[in-house]
Order: C-alpha cells, then structure tokens, then sequence
C-alpha cells in the first residue's frame, strides 16, 4: 500500500508519498505561499525534482498540482491516483473529543471546525486540506485524520486542569491540550526500544524542537 501523507498550514501544504511495504518515502515536497504567490517543491526517491514559483490560489489547486507531478511529471512516481491506497492527515487540535485516529466523515470535519477557536491558525487550514484531497481523490479513498492532541488526553486532570476558576474550562474549553503529541509518542517509544526496556517501566522526558517547541513527561508510555 502507499500512503500520502498531508501536512496543511495556514498557507502551505507539506506532503510524502511512502511505500509502506518498506516504509520509504516515494516523493516529498512542499508548497509554500499559497494565496500570495507560491512555491512549490518536489523531490523523488533518487533525489531528482526541483523548487520553483508557482501560483497556487488556494489549497485544492497546491493539492492538485502535487497529484499531477507524481503522477503525470517529469520525476513521476506512480501510474495513476489509484495506486494511492490512503491518506493520512496532520490535525493539531482535536480538543477533549479525539483520544486516538479518526477515519474521515462530514461529522468528523465539521467536529474539526467546530474545535477552531482552539487553534484558529491549524484546524481551518487542516480542514482545507481534507476538503482539497478529497476533491481531488474522491470518496471512495480512505482518508484518516491524526490529531496532535490524541496522546495528550492520557493526561490526568491534575496534569490538564489550571489553577484558573472552573467556569473558565466549562464555558471556554480552558485547559492543557499538549502540543506535537504524535512527535512525542514516536520519540518516547524509539527510546524505550533503543534501551531495550517496555516503555510501561520507563519515566521519560521528550523534546519536541522546531519552530514550535514543547516539552512532555511521558510514564509509563502515557
């Protein structure tokens, strides 16, 4: 199976196409400025492709010319959109309501959405994404969503709730959500493999560095 993999910004789309029976990444690029000009990026697996300025008005037509150049490029990857057997997509905020994945339906974008004032930047620009691919695909491939907060709801209260008056959380949402859950789950674990431990013995401390950072105390893998 191969999987492509979306990553949608408020003005850019992050994408990789991998092979999943070896876990390599087929294509990989990026397209930045959407809206305001464009730059997009294409790379294969033999490290051919290039970086140019393109004008991409909006997500769906960013998504569309990414299909094309694997499909139909001059460094295409695969055949036809039908070797393309899911997708996946980064979602940063999913709130209290998403603990794990989520398969892609209408109520699930519209949950999405309704979420946004959590992160007006990313949920907006998230559910864009979904939308694009969706258009560009069709139905009938799976579509699933990966939420940044899923690993964090493993957190007790103690560890979510601010020392803030309640009506604050029952009125506003106002809690710990945790930031870059998926990079911290997949580092806690890599970790435990590395020491040849069970991550449910271990007390871990992860570093998330990036433009973003965050900082998460993992016990016993939660």
């Amino acid at each position: 199976m191969k999987i492509l993999v979306v990553n949608a910004g408020s003005s850019s789309l992050k994408y990789q196409l991998i092979d999943m029976e070896n876990e390599s990444v087929i294509a990989k690029g990026n397209c930045e400025r959407i809206g305001s000009g464009g730059v997009m990026s294409y790379k294969n697996s033999a490290g051919e492709g290039f970086k140019k300025e393109v004008e991409m008005k909006d997500h769906k037509q960013a998504f569309d010319m990414v299909v094309n150049e694997m499909v139909n490029g001059e460094y295409k990857v695969i055949d036809s959109l039908a070797e393309i057997g899911a997708v996946g997509h980064r979602a940063v905020q999913g709130g209290a309501k998403f603990t794990e994945s989520a398969l892609v339906t209408d109520e699930i974008i519209n949950t999405i959405e309704e979420l946004a004032e959590l992160a007006p930047l990313h949920n907006p620009a998230n559910v864009t994404g979904i939308r694009a691919c969706i258009e560009a695909l069709g139905e009938d491939i799976p579509q699933v969503v990966v939420f940044d907060t899923s690993f964090h709801q493993t957190m007790p209260p103690k560890a979510y709730m601010f020392s803030v008056p309640y009506k604050y959380y029952e009125k506003y949402n106002v809690r710990r959500y945790g930031f870059h859950g998926t990079s911290h789950r997949f580092v806690s674990g890599v970790c435990a493999d590395l020491m040849g431990k069970d991550i449910k013995d271990l007390k871990i401390i992860t570093c998330h560095l990036g433009n973003g950072c965050s900082i998460a105390a993992v016990d016993g893998g939660k």
